[in-house]
């Protein structure tokens, strides 16, 4: 072989190298690199570690699967995988067991799931953490060096200038301008008031500004008086909690139809409309957040407040089939645990604490005891009907109505009975007296939520190869660290307690019951900052679009660090201050200076920042489909605006209430929510992905629903001015609280006069030109 031949070949092996290396070192979003470390990493430990990792020293094959690149290089039969391309890559065929390939593990093909799981990991693009994180990675975590984090340090308030200097705002906009000038960006000038009370009352109550408010903008006050006391107003309504209950909804996984292994006869709507309630009356948040884990061990508990334990209650469920061994459903019972501690981690703290299930975290401060400490909280409860009324009055109540169950089961044969003697007539008038009666005990229709109560749960043997599930009520139990996530393999017992980075000096296990109380008062007490911050920062990107801290559920190492940590700390600190009041939060946002700029784009600053990180303007927002739907039922003058109550189907063209109300099944989303971004109710979502796709737009082209919104629109704006202006200025303001430009006029005129010339009645005419405006971008955006 030739020196030019050689040379060529080498220089091609080495871009070749370079291209595999930076392939290798691509970055991932910390969601990916989340479902990595809970999802993948767990199967990969358990089943392929053991003979290709560098930890135990082995490459059979030449292969190993502990490193990226080294899954890219692969072994002796090339590389293992082929981002993106499952069905291309050998590592998804061989635990496939293809007939005609590589088949593996030796020990037996794995459950389809965790196939899947891995199949659905190539199609990512192989995500994992870079080599220098994994580097990075100590065998054993440093709790002192992880408590210098950022987000774990205590809360204090920051020195500002005298805030009576400040040029309009408030303290928030010290922070934020300090931030633009090191940018050389300039905040934008105030939005006008009829785009400021819009942007107001879509941000706090999912809806439309109301024509006669917006009337009242020129009564003499100064706007800044008037801005503040319409925003007193909005938080004043009883569609506040509406708004705002969804959002947290999104974070709890809430379903109205669950699993239908389920039991019991608790309405998992109580739980939305306690949420919609405690959020109206101002719940301070650090009693929000204990309700929901403990309200009914609370000093202070109130039946009524029972509802909120629908956040444990109403859990994703795996069915346990009994018929199989006992460590299989140890196994499901395991993966309950670690999707409850997977939300609460991720809801409460902004920690994905389900990644220490299997080893330490990877990179958080949290070990697999701390993991194993509050699984044993879990394993200390059960679900369980919980009536929302004193004990001894709904006593006598439950009691009559298991009687009414037992007699109408009796009830109905008789009842089928085309030619019943006369003995059987006689028992069944009897037992129709009976269950009359059961029904005249007081509370009979009692109110009944979806929670939990204290009972140890232990997964026993039921002779060969079956299971049976015993239940200890009132008992609570520490549990076994399971080694590699795997139930039949267990070390020592570790005590319930909380996360270690997060605890004092004073902190002490879990004695009381469960533990769930004292959980609870840990988040908001030693995790309280913490708490805070996250909580905080949530409702910041809901009015700005995106968060101070744009991984809303992950605080962690991996999230992403705070473009204002000074604000951020600032701001969670004068939150707890003012008794965490939700409320005083919307407040201080929506009269800074920032929340009220324009969202006119300026081409200078946007060249300089053109994801709107140092808030130079406010980011236009498109309308989540909650909004969106009831406001097109708002301005046809459909909307049914009572607050709670049971869900309905949303596809039923006859439901006029708010989407929050809407029917959700966990497993079969409607139509609507399915094509509009809805997140799927199995697992918490921290926010939306927004879509652009051919199916919204034929929804809005050719649905039912926006054709018969569009018809009650024009049947009130032609019983209305008769004249052709007229009614398109009506139009205008009830759609986009605005009167039309003289072009839009002209516009809209020929229109409807070209409709008609082609043969179009003059509703018809009018319909297709509202349809029109309801899909118009200015109604589906807020600015």
């Amino acid at each position: 072989m030739s020196i030019s031949i050689r040379l060529l070949l080498f220089f091609v092996t080495a871009w070749l190298t370079s291209l595999r290396v930076d392939a290798a070192e691509t970055e991932f979003a910390p969601e990916q690199i989340e479902f990595f470390e809970k999802r993948v990493r767990p199967i990969l430990a358990n089943r392929c570690y053991e003979c290709h990792s560098t930890a135990k020293a082995k490459k059979q094959g030449g292969l190993l699967l502990d490193d990226r690149a080294a899954i890219l290089t692969g072994g002796d039969s090339g590389a293992a995988a082929t981002p993106g391309e499952p069905d291309k890559s050998l590592l998804i065929e061989a635990v496939r067991y293809d007939p005609a390939g590589f088949q593996m593990p030796p020990t037996g093909k794995l459950p389809a799931s965790e196939i899947a799981t891995l199949a659905e990991w190539v199609k990512l693009g192989l995500p994992h953490p870079t080599a220098a994180a994994t580097k990075t990675a100590k065998k054993e975590i440093d709790l002192a060096k992880g408590r210098q984090h950022w987000a774990f340090h205590p809360l204090r308030e920051h020195s500002i200038p005298d805030e009576t200097q400040l040029a309009g705002g408030n303290r928030i906009d010290w922070f934020l301008n300090a931030k633009r000038e090191q940018h050389g960006l300039k905040a934008s000038p105030a939005a006008d008031a009829r785009t400021l009370f819009r942007r107001a009352s879509f941000d706090l109550l999912g809806l439309p500004s109301a024509e006669a408010d917006l009337k009242q903008i020129p009564d003499g006050k100064p706007f800044d008086v008037q801005y503040a006391e319409y925003l007193d107003q909005l938080l004043a309504s009883p569609h506040y909690g509406e708004r705002w209950g969804r959002y947290w909804l999104d974070l709890t996984r809430y379903a109205d139809i669950m699993e239908q292994w389920r039991e019991g006869e608790g309405q998992p709507w109580r739980y939305r409309d306690w949420v919609v309630h405690s959020l109206n009356r101002d719940t301070p948040y650090d009693r929000f957040v204990q309700q929901q884990l403990a309200a009914d061990l609370l000093p202070d508990a109130q039946p009524a407040d029972f509802a909120g334990l629908g956040f444990l209650g109403l859990s994703p469920s795996y069915w346990k089939e009994l018929k199989l061994d006992h460590q299989v459903i140890k196994q499901v019972v395991a993966e309950e645990w670690e999707e409850k501690l997977d939300a609460i981690g991720s809801t409460f703290l902004g920690l994905t604490i389900a990644c220490a299930r299997c080893h330490d975290h990877k990179f958080d401060p949290i070990t697999t005891n701390d993991y194993y400490a509050l699984a044993g909280v879990l394993a200390s409860i059960r679900e369980a009907d919980r009536p929302l009324l004193a004990a001894d009055q709904a006593a006598p109540a439950l009691a009559a109505r298991s009687q009414a169950k037992t007699l109408e089961a009796k009830i109905k044969p008789l009842a089928a009975k085309s030619k019943p003697t006369d003995e059987e007539q006689a028992e069944l008038a009897k037992l129709q007296a009976e269950l009359a009666t059961a029904k005249q005990t007081p509370h009979f229709d009692l109110a009944i939520a979806c929670g939990v109560v204290d009972a140890a749960l232990h997964v026993l043997p039921n002779g060969q190869n079956a299971t049976r599930l015993d239940y200890k009520p009132g008992v609570a139990q520490d549990v076994a660290l399971h080694i590699r996530g795997n139930p039949a393999r267990t070390a020592a017992v570790v005590p319930r307690r909380f996360l270690t980075v997060l605890s004092n000096e004073s902190s002490q296990p879990f004695r009381q019951g469960s533990g769930r109380l004292e959980l609870a008062q840990s988040i908001t007490n030693e995790g309280g900052g913490l708490a805070a911050r996250v909580m905080v920062n949530r409702v910041w990107k809901h009015h700005f679009g995106r968060g101070l801290v744009e991984t809303p559920s992950n605080f962690g190492l991996q999230g992403s660090p705070p473009s204002h940590p000074e604000l951020l700390d600032d701001l969670a600190a004068r939150f707890v201050a003012h008794g965490w009041s939700l409320k005083w939060l919307h407040r201080e946002i929506m009269t800074s200076a920032a929340y009220q700029q324009s969202s006119r784009r300026d081409p200078a600053q946007f060249a300089i920042d053109p994801d709107n990180q140092w808030l130079w303007r406010m980011t236009p927002r498109r309308l989540d489909v909650e909004s969106w739907r009831d406001s097109l039922l708002l301005v046809a003058g459909e909307l049914n605006e009572n607050v709670g109550g049971p869900p309905l189907e949303l596809d039923q063209a006859t439901n006029h209430r708010r989407t929050v109300y809407g029917l959700v099944r966990r497993r079969e989303l409607s139509e609507l929510l399915r094509l509009f971004d809805f997140p799927d109710p199995v697992a918490s979502s921290a926010q939306r992905e927004p879509t652009i796709t051919p199916l919204q737009q034929l929804f809005v082209l050719n649905s039912p629903f926006f054709e018969i919104q569009s018809r009650q629109l024009v049947e009130k704006v032609l019983t209305g001015s008769q004249s052709e202006t007229g009614r398109l200025q009506v139009v205008y303001r009830r759609l986009f609280q605005r009167e039309a430009s003289l072009r839009e006029v002209e516009l809209g005129s020929q229109f409807v006069r070209q409709l008609r010339s082609g043969g179009a009645s003059e509703s018809e005419a009018w319909r297709q030109y509202a349809h029109v405006l309801l899909a118009s971008n200015e109604f589906l955006f807020v600015d």
